[in-house]
């Protein structure tokens, strides 16, 4: 089945890729030594405002710790952590509880007690019950939605500020009895009688009604999990085991060493509710050997993959909160916003062959609406869902076939130069709770703008469905 698979991907449209070299974009050759300093010139660029258009900004993001599935969060539910998020930003901005006028909060897999989970967590921390909260989903781009969504209504006067973030939380999923048993334990609330009872318990009990469903992060359209998606996306791009190993290193050096400077200070320390623990890193940022990762058998295809736990994301539990405000209400605030939010697209595709195409499909489109080359980017922060997938959408971007026969141009767009991606790691070694990476996307970027002294950053993720999405942010004056 494993090899039928992936000779089936290799023989698709896109196995014309086999003709690139696998090294073509592959990371044998990166430094994990780039993490660039501060008091960079910045440097002098046209801005991205548009007359008629209000100037958005991300003043200010804060999240949780990411930490594995199962550690130190296990015992919580979702909304403690969306509470620790918001309070973090509260305490970093000291916004007034009814400062707000909208909260709007991403989350993937869902708490039933919680449903509306942005307005828990907002009574919670203490907001005003007055402020509308809402929750949105998009997979892995639901806290990008809860940032444009809110843009949205700025720009349709629904208010000046508002509060976007995402959580998630794996330790503790959703599971539910079969089918069958949900009937018949519904069924036995209409049941007046002993007789009756035990008459719909012979009818719909079974030993296989008695098995639980499982959850599993998988495409409904094609009963395909994201991991098969990855290994087949890199079969059919060529990219082999030890560039995707490469790159997941690449990852967790940048990250430790990023957490080591206290450049990710955006991240909360934040002590465990009932708990004396305090926790004030994440915990899945691992150093590695490639000896050590070799030695790492393939997570979803077998024997023949090459997505591996090493060169994966993994189920992270976290959440994030950011503020964002028209500059008109920051500088009336007191505020000195982190950057601009500027232009952004949605993209969606083919959910079988290019689930995790989406940074590929949304870069031009978000250049294109911009006004900018690839060139004028100084800051990339993409999602890592898989090291093949980022590496997969880097050989998508240069290539003038792929740009021509998928997205219909004349030509391609280019990759972003590996000295201007990630440099402070991402998801494969920082975590990713789904709802809540786009945030920690955006505060990353508009953080190393400050640092780095670029003036524009480009951001962009995956998500499941065929989605993505991509966002160009401008870095605040100083």
């Amino acid at each position: 089945m494993a090899t039928h698979l992936i000779k089936n991907c290799r023989t698709s449209a896109l196995s014309h890729f086999l003709g690139l070299s696998s090294g073509a974009h592959g990371v044998r050759a990166l430094s994990t030594s780039v993490v660039r300093d501060v008091n960079v010139t910045t440097k002098s660029k046209k801005t991205l405002s548009k007359n008629g258009r209000k100037n958005i900004v991300l003043v200010e993001g804060v999240r949780t710790p990411f930490l594995m599935s199962g550690t130190d969060y296990k015992d919580l539910m979702p909304h403690d952590l969306a509470r620790a998020a918001m309070q973090g930003l509260i305490d970093k901005t000291n916004l007034p509880r009814d400062a707000v006028d909208h909260i709007i909060y991403g989350n993937v897999i869902q708490e039933v007690k919680t449903s509306n989970i942005a307005r828990e967590a907002a009574l919670g921390a203490g907001f005003s019950n007055k402020i509308p909260c809402h929750t949105v989903t998009l997979a892995c781009i639901s806290s990008n939605v809860a940032i444009t969504s809110g843009m949205g209504m700025i720009m349709t006067d629904q208010g000046d500020s508002f509060i976007a973030g995402g959580v998630e939380f794996m330790s503790d999923v959703p599971i539910r009895h079969s089918r069958q048993m949900r009937k018949f334990m519904l069924t036995q609330n209409r049941a007046k009688t002993t007789g009756a009872k035990l008459s719909l318990a012979a009818k719909h009990l079974s030993l296989k009604a008695l098995a639980p469903e499982l959850p599993a992060v998988a495409e409904f359209s094609t009963n395909e999990t994201m991991g098969h998606s990855g290994d087949r996306l890199a079969a059919a791009f060529n990219i082999s085991r030890i560039e995707q190993d490469e790159f997941s290193m690449r990852s967790h050096s940048l990250a430790d060493k990023a957490s080591k400077a206290g450049y990710l200070d955006d991240r909360l320390t934040y002590q465990v509710p009932g708990t004396t623990k305090i926790v004030d890193n994440d915990n899945g940022i691992r150093v590695s050997s490639m000896e050590q990762m070799a030695k790492l058998r393939p997570a979803f295809i077998r024997p023949h993959g090459t997505v591996t736990a090493a060169n994966a994301s993994f189920l992270t539990d976290g959440a994030s909160a950011c503020l964002v405000m028209t500059e008109n209400k920051a500088k009336e605030m007191g505020y000195k916003p982190k950057a601009y939010l500027r232009d952004f697209v949605y993209v969606a595709q083919d959910p079988k062959d290019q689930l995790l195409l989406g940074p590929a499909y949304g870069t031009p489109k978000v250049l294109e609406k911009a006004g900018l080359s690839l060139s004028d980017i100084d800051v990339f922060e993409y999602h890592e869902a898989f090291a093949g997938q980022i590496l997969a959408n880097m050989k998508a971007l240069d290539s003038d076939w792929f740009s021509q026969t998928y997205m219909g141009r004349q030509k391609k767009t280019g990759a972003p130069s590996m000295d201007k991606l990630n440099l402070w790691g991402g998801s494969l070694s920082i975590g990713h709770p789904f709802a809540a990476t786009g945030v920690r996307l955006a505060m990353t970027a508009a953080n190393r703008l400050e640092r780095e002294g670029g003036q524009y950053a480009l951001l962009a993720a995956c998500a499941a469905g065929g989605h993505g999405h991509a966002m160009v942010l401008e870095k605040y004056p100083s």
